[in-house]
């Protein structure tokens, strides 16, 4: 049973998604893009991990909060570049969504575990952190890994997208990986995946 703070805190989060400038057509219907991935990010969770609490939920819903306001040209090409935005991302999404929960009943201590799972803090050690990194894997191969690889298998680049796989592979735990191999992917991705596992 969703507790009623629970509710509020994914309501404000899906309200703040929901002004995402940026959207997709999904069967003829246009909706904002981050708002559509916490949907994902949700329904992998209560799919895979029904026994989340009630902070991992939140965390998993605002695994994207307002991300459209920190843009990538922001900061400087290259990788370095990249990751400190992937680094500033994370502080933006843990502040913003730790006040939500501190103005919706949630208390200090839950508030701050659920910045500190946004912020992938002791990924590999906390469970609630690595949880997270699992969902967000899953919703990308399901979700986003198609139009993804496009972009590398159109210019001839398999290699790469092979490398970005075998990355991602190695964020995720045991359980993850199961799931992820239980995933009926399109045969182009399914090769893909295959080529990335056996290197």
């Amino acid at each position: 049973m969703t507790s009623s703070r629970l509710k509020a805190v994914l309501t404000a989060i899906d309200n703040i998604n929901s002004k995402d400038p940026n959207q997709t057509m999904i069967d003829g219907i246009s909706q904002p893009n981050e708002l559509l991935y916490g949907q994902y990010m949700t329904n992998c969770i209560e799919q895979y991990f029904p026994q989340s609490n009630e902070l991992l939920q939140i965390a998993v819903r605002a695994q994207h909060i307002k991300r459209w306001d920190l843009k990538r040209t922001a900061f400087a090409e290259g990788k370095a570049g990249y990751y400190q935005w992937r680094i500033e991302q994370g502080r933006l999404h843990a502040q913003l969504t730790k006040s939500i929960m501190l103005e919706n009943s949630y208390n200090e201590n839950e508030a701050e575990s659920t910045a500190c799972i946004l912020r992938k803090e002791k990924l590999k050690t906390n469970d609630d952190t690595q949880t997270l990194e699992d969902v967000a894997c899953l919703v990308f191969l399901q979700y986003y890994f198609d139009a993804f690889a496009a972009k590398y298998t159109e210019k001839g680049n398999e290699a790469k997208i092979i490398r970005i796989v075998q990355k991602t592979w190695g964020k995720m735990s045991d359980r993850g990986h199961e799931i992820a191999l239980s995933l009926t992917l399109p045969d182009h991705l399914a090769v893909i995946v295959g080529k990335a596992l056996a290197s």
